[in-house]
């Protein structure tokens, strides 16, 4: 049973249909959020029947917006580990940090979670052609399930986006195209290219799915947590679409009464080079302005402005949240101490969670007994330039 109802603009309230393929809001321009029967959801569907099933995201099927299970495209992605950092928290001051490990993805990152939502909706949907920008990981993920289900896939990054992540796609199929400048120079060339001919856009936002593979994470935290939520999430934002996923997920399940009625703080942490959401933030803006001449080793974070930046900003005032920036050096720095005392090998985005958690732990904004999820997003193996210097500092 599927409990997919419609789609609708966060923004304007307009609803769309959620059976024929859609982008942006019709009325607005603002990106659609999916919306389920979660009444109905709640009295039919119990969490006890999660145990029996496949430790994917797709365990959470129902609450997913593929309607018919044949037309799922997984590698395996999903249900990631949580780990108890205990050495890297007591150096922070934080008796109870857990790091989310997106790293253990399919194509290295949590990208794998909106490529496999997307590309299986886009499948049932009848798409043909896909299309998107990248700061890099993403191109990989969608160029690794558009492999698997037979989709042509168009894909343009910056040039000088990590090397891997241009290997990636070449290597499963995909068109790609470099460009000289950032993701948003790429977006404008994909936008050229769908109108001219015809291809889909699943640039961040653009198309309603892809939040959902990342809400999984969600899912996963409250069910690895034994469904309760943790005090604190803390996020690496570039486009944004996993903060508002999990916020999402933690709605979701408050609705079906999965888990009990708890305030969870959101943390998003950017680039010093390329903070428009910390800015907006502190400027108590309800959207963020383009952030010109972004720079910064983490590739993920260069995002000079993401289209939903409004959601990330109004998920962190909701939740009495905050915003913070962190520099390269000190990304670097975090690697390797997170590295040499916990074993774990993760990418200078997830980096820059452990130099939020010590700043706000040194600003007494967390307690000590906070229990603090940290998300690394991605694989350090995916970054070798930046390991080289890491090693460095």
């Amino acid at each position: 049973m599927n409990y997919l109802s419609h789609l609708q603009c966060p923004k304007c309230q307009t609803r769309h249909d959620a059976h024929r393929p859609q982008n942006l809001c019709v009325n607005c321009g603002a990106p659609l959020l999916v919306h389920y029967r979660l009444a109905e959801a709640r009295r039919e569907l119990s969490r006890d029947v999660l145990a029996r099933r496949e430790k994917t995201m797709w365990r959470y099927r129902e609450l997913l917006p593929v309607q018919d299970e044949r037309n799922i495209v997984s590698l395996g992605e999903g249900f990631t580990p949580i780990l108890p950092a205990p050495r890297l928290g007591a150096r922070i001051g934080l008796d109870r940090l857990l790091v989310k490990d997106e790293g253990l993805n399919p194509t290295g990152t949590f990208k794998a979670r909106g490529a496999s939502a997307g590309v299986s909706r886009a499948k049932e949907l009848g798409i043909k052609a896909v299309a998107m920008p990248t700061a890099g990981n993403a191109g990989g993920a969608w160029a690794a399930y558009g492999a698997q289900a037979r989709l042509e896939t168009h894909i343009a990054m910056p040039e000088d986006a990590p090397e891997i992540n241009q290997l990636e796609c070449r290597i499963y199929g995909a068109d790609l195209t470099l460009v000289n400048g950032l993701i948003s120079d790429a977006g404008r060339l994909i936008a050229q290219g769908v109108k001219e001919h015809g291809w889909f856009d699943t640039a961040t936002l653009k198309e309603p799915y892809r939040i959902e593979g990342k809400k999984t994470m969600g899912l996963e935290i409250a069910e690895q947590l034994g469904w309760r939520l943790p005090d604190v999430v803390i996020y690496p934002a570039g486009g944004g679409v996993g903060i508002i996923g999990i916020w999402k997920a933690f709605k979701e399940l408050l609705e079906l009464g999965w888990v009990a009625a708890k305030p969870v703080r959101f943390v998003v942490v950017q680039a010093q080079g390329c903070a428009p959401l910390v800015r907006a933030f502190q400027e108590r803006r309800q959207d963020s302005e383009f952030w010109q001449n972004a720079r910064t080793l983490a590739s993920g974070l260069r995002v000079p402005k993401a289209l939903g930046d409004f959601l990330v900003l109004r998920a962190l005032t909701e939740s009495g949240g905050i915003a913070v920036e962190a520099s390269d050096g000190e990304m670097l720095d975090a690697m390797n101490r997170a590295a040499k005392v916990e074993g774990l090998f993760i990418c200078p985005e997830g980096a820059a969670t452990v130099v939020a958690a010590q700043k706000l732990r040194a600003r007494r904004w967390l307690n000590a007994s906070d229990e603090v999820v940290l998300i690394n997003t991605g694989s350090g193996l995916k970054y070798p330039e930046a390991a080289r210097q890491a090693l460095m500092v």
